[in-house]
């Protein structure tokens, strides 16, 4: 008897809309009672970053039972892990950090932050939503489909890290830098940064501003705040210049990027006292530049506006990562229809946002993106995921891993 509705290329000659949708929806289920508990076992490590509290060691006894390869890239106190399943390419490439942020005054949070707790649709917990939410999704797609496909084509690796929240010096980059001295290239990653927005699957981020961070500091001259004749004050000499700055355009973007921003977020001077002109004042600053401007262009027009207001100064400058982008191609396309297939949504582009480890990636791999769960509460007290969201989540990553090792 033959049945009725549209066949897919993907699925059997006689699979019909209903029954692919009745196995998507059961591999969903089946992934979503997987993903959270691995997450309350992921949240209840205290990995305050550059600490992984045991993390890693768990993901590696799963991963390694799952057949991966896994391997330890340690570096200065940090712990890494590269774990890959298959030999060839392309190379599948899922990546992210076990570490999070300090959880602040415990007084502040509804349930203890290390106990993952479950109210109202929520997973709560330090990490729930950056990222040990979207790391458990990751690590489950990757056991479910090396395990529904073990002699898949090509190879699909993780790489994680527990220094991303911290001076990330160590991790990620370390992995690269291994990578790269073996002549191994990525074709594929995505990074499992919390990147929606409103709803799971509306927002994926393919690529990045650079950020360049400057400690200026002014010099003058201290003298009692009576007889300033006596001194300089630097508070005085370097406002004009310091309001030039914040004031100045320094790119208009382009169609994928929005135009470079100059912040203040520190600025000191003073013995604590009233009555005494500072002799120094320190000023941070960190610049968001898109490809628009370039870190030699940015410090040069600094430097010309602190010379032409005369100041006696010193700048320190750090780069935290150059600005990167992947065009529409085999990644996000994709990405796109997996999103639609488990969500129905046609998810936007953006680079707005901060830096991630998509800046280091970037050096080996072809094409970066970042995707996750909705960033409810990241970085603040009472971080959460929403419960229903990691099950589709974890269902994306890994029919994204298929596609790609099938295209």
């Amino acid at each position: 008897m033959r049945r009725h509705g549209r066949r897919h290329p993907s699925t059997s000659c006689c699979e019909t809309d209903a029954e692919l949708q009745g196995r998507r929806v059961a591999s969903v289920n089946a992934a979503q009672n997987e993903t959270v508990a691995l997450a309350r076992q992921l949240i209840a490590c205290r990995s305050v970053t550059p600490h992984d509290d045991g993390c890693l060691d768990l993901i590696v006894t799963r991963l390694a039972a799952a057949g991966f390869r896994c391997e330890r890239i340690d570096r200065g106190g940090v712990r890494n892990l590269w774990a890959r399943h298959g030999h060839g390419t392309p190379l599948i490439c899922l990546a992210g950090h076990v570490d999070v942020v300090p959880p602040g005054p415990l007084e502040g949070w509804t349930s203890d932050p290390f106990v993952a707790t479950e109210r109202e649709g929520y997973l709560y917990g330090r990490g729930a939503s950056d990222m040990k939410g979207p790391l458990a999704a990751m690590i489950v797609a990757a056991e479910r489909f090396v395990a529904a496909h073990p002699g898949h084509a090509g190879s699909v690796a993780l790489l994680l890290t527990s220094d991303e929240e911290g001076a990330a010096i160590d991790g990620t980059v370390a992995v690269v830098d291994v990578l790269q001295s073996r002549g191994e290239t990525i074709d594929a990653c995505i990074v499992g940064e919390p990147t929606s927005m409103r709803r799971l699957g509306d927002t994926v981020k393919n690529g990045r501003r650079g950020s360049l961070s400057g400690a200026l500091t002014v010099k003058g001259t201290q003298c009692h705040i009576a007889y300033p004749e006596r001194g300089r004050n630097p508070i005085h000499t370097a406002l004009p210049a310091l309001a030039e700055l914040a004031a100045l355009e320094w790119d208009r973007g382009n169609e994928h990027f929005p135009p470079t921003s100059f912040q203040f977020s520190n600025v000191h001077a003073g013995t604590g006292t009233v009555n005494v002109i500072p002799g120094l004042l320190e000023v941070l600053f960190n610049i968001r530049f898109s490809p628009e401007s370039t870190v030699d262009g940015i410090m040069a027009r600094v430097h010309a506006i602190l010379d032409r207001h005369g100041l006696e100064y010193d700048v320190a400058w750090s780069l935290a990562g150059e600005p990167y982008m992947t065009e529409r191609g085999r990644l996000v396309s994709t990405l796109e229809r997996t999103i639609a297939d488990v969500t129905g949504l046609a998810p936007a582009l953006s680079t707005s946002g901060g830096t991630s480890d998509g800046r280091f990636i970037a050096r080996v791999a072809t094409e970066v993106v970042e995707f996750g769960p909705v960033a409810e509460g990241m970085h603040g007290v009472d971080e959460r995921v929403r419960l229903a969201d990691l099950g589709p989540l974890s269902a994306i990553y890994e029919r994204a891993v298929g596609a790609l090792l099938t295209l």
